[in-house]
């Protein structure tokens, strides 16, 4: 099962595609796990909140997957899948910000389950120097360029207040970082070359409390 990859114009698979396959590779994971081995495009749909029309049509941005009145093969759609994503691959990550969140997040194992491992993190405190957190040491923000190049960092993460999040983005851009998803609640300047994704806690809570409020 091969996947045709769309490197020469990426832009032409929207985010909200990328987001699905993110989780159409999550329940193919708990198919496996179930024993399965053969699925359909409407047995995904019956366990998911999307049509079986909708994840044909993601899949065929990719290619052709499956067999007509057989289904996929559910190891070989997940790998296919996780090769779209790059998640096939180890992706290493820095991290600027050693607060609560940026602490948690040290410790978050669901991150090297899915193939991307905090190598490195950096803080503006002088108090947070030299310390280790789950076996990752924290530097100063003067070593962030060089610990990018030696050890090949690829993303980053922004876990700092609002006022130090756009010097937190400009030094990742600087190092080379190209991909970054930002936790502070600001609305950062972004080279175009730059893919930022930011997720803003305060608003999906906000969305919540809006059902709460109009519940009938």
């Amino acid at each position: 099962m091969q996947a045709r990859r769309l490197i020469n114009n990426p832009e032409a698979v929207s985010e909200g595609t990328v987001n699905r396959l993110s989780l159409y590779s999550r329940l193919l994971a708990l198919l496996e796990a179930e024993g399965l081995t053969v699925t359909s495009s409407k047995e995904l749909s019956d366990r998911m909140q999307f049509t079986a029309t909708q994840i044909r049509r993601d899949l065929a941005c990719f290619g052709q997957f499956g067999k007509r009145g057989i289904g996929y093969q559910i190891s070989d759609l997940k790998r296919a899948i996780d090769k779209i994503l790059g998640v096939h691959l180890r992706r290493k990550v820095a991290l600027v910000g050693v607060g609560n969140l940026g602490s948690a997040l040290l410790g978050y194992r669901v991150l090297r389950d899915h193939n991307f491992e905090i190598v490195a993190a950096f803080d503006s405190d002088p108090q947070k120097w030299s310390l280790v957190i789950n076996n990752v040491l924290i530097q100063k923000p003067e070593e962030l360029t060089e610990t990018v190049k030696s050890q090949q960092i690829e993303i980053g993460i922004i876990a700092v207040p609002v006022e130090g999040a756009q010097k937190a983005l400009n030094l990742l851009v600087s190092s080379g970082i190209r991909a970054v998803l930002n936790f502070a609640p600001a609305r950062l300047a972004t080279p175009r070359n730059v893919q930022l994704r930011n997720v803003d806690l305060s608003i999906e809570l906000e969305g919540l409390s809006y059902f709460l409020e109009h519940e009938v």
